[in-house]
């Protein structure tokens, strides 16, 4: 059994401690925060943009720290996740392994490439492993498309066009400080950066056009380039000034004998969802079944991804600091092109 400490029982902290329920081997045995109604259980302020509000939690059982330094000192606590602002990540990170925890960290891993270095470095240094907490990939239709990916039925991938984007968030005042949070593309677009280095390997350029707002990119469209010139990736990423839609992602990958093809939208009066297809080389369109489509799941998957690595002792495929450190080397290397207005190597 791998016991769990969460740090941070905000809107994250409330969607894995949810996810935890659903997972064999692993169990929350403790919590800090610095809020004493949480401390004490009452979850009920929480809301986010997806799955269901805050309620009343039983706390009885667990070990409830004021401290971060009271829940680090528990012996009992095998993994922290890590559920803080942006900006925190690093250092909190640092601490637990040299703490001797196993490390669960929201995404983005860290505000730049130098500290996701570090952190990877910490847990090489301790024997321990550092997850980043890309779930996107466990989400049903992004599932589905990696396995067939990874199954080679319908050959090689040849490309894809992804897009993440979202109307202002006005509610996050340091959502474009870049010290904080990092704006649209580390924020927000390093989903889609994570999983096409996941996907398609580390390219070697990328071209990005698009508009700053300060020191960040507020949207922007880029093409990444590969060895291979025939693999042709590109994604749309950002913020667009109109609340009518708050947000939107999806994808078409191409293979060489099928084209996968989702995306979904929400917009101020309903959500809208074009379902994956399937479009096949015989011309067949295929609609497979994904289940409820309860985003909550996705993060159970995420835990199960973890749990394995941990009882393996090896890292994650998926989920593992050197991945989650190239996204942010992408998000970067994006916000450089937008800035110099010129193609930049990787």
């Amino acid at each position: 059994m791998i016991n769990v400490g969460i740090v941070g029982v905000g809107f994250m902290g409330w969607i894995h401690w949810l996810a935890y329920q659903n997972v064999r081997g692993m169990r929350v045995t403790a919590i800090h925060t610095r809020d004493k109604k949480k401390l004490s259980g009452d979850w009920r302020g929480i809301q986010g943009n997806f799955g269901p509000p805050g309620e009343k939690v039983d706390v009885s059982k667990l070990a409830c720290h004021k401290t971060f330094a009271d829940l680090l000192a528990d012996p009992k606590i095998e993994l922290v996740d890590l559920c803080l602002p942006p900006h925190l990540h690093v250092e909190a990170t640092i601490e637990a392994l040299r703490a001797g925890k196993h490390v669960l960290v929201e995404k983005p891993m860290a505000l730049t490439p130098a500290d996701c270095s570090r952190m990877v470095r910490t847990a090489e240094k301790v024997s321990r492993q550092v997850f980043v907490g890309h779930v996107l990939p466990f989400f049903p239709e992004y599932a589905h498309a990696r396995k067939l990916i990874e199954s080679g039925k319908y050959g090689k991938l040849l490309g894809g066009n992804f897009k993440r984007v979202i109307s202002d968030p006005l509610w996050l005042k340091d959502f474009y400080d870049p010290e904080r949070v990092g704006g649209p593309l580390v924020d927000l677009h390093v989903h889609d950066a994570h999983l096409i280095r996941m996907l398609f390997g580390m390219p070697r350029s990328v071209t990005s056009q698009g508009r700053m707002r300060g020191e960040v990119v507020e949207h922007c469209n880029t093409l990444f380039a590969f060895e291979d010139p025939s693999i042709g990736v590109c994604a749309t990423s950002g913020v667009v000034n109109q609340q009518g839609r708050s947000f939107t992602h999806g994808f078409e990958i191409h293979l060489e004998k099928a084209t996968m093809q989702y995306e979904f939208a929400g917009f101020s009066d309903t959500g809208e969802l074009m379902p994956l297809k399937i479009l096949t080389e015989k011309g067949k369109v295929l609609r497979p079944s994904l289940g409820d489509g309860d985003p909550t799941t996705a993060f159970v998957g995420e835990l199960k991804e973890i749990a394995n690595a941990i009882g393996k002792s090896q890292p994650s495929a998926i989920l593992s600091g050197d991945l989650a450190r190239d996204a942010i080397v992408l998000c970067h290397k994006q916000t450089e092109s937008v800035r110099k207005g010129k193609t930049i190597r990787v």
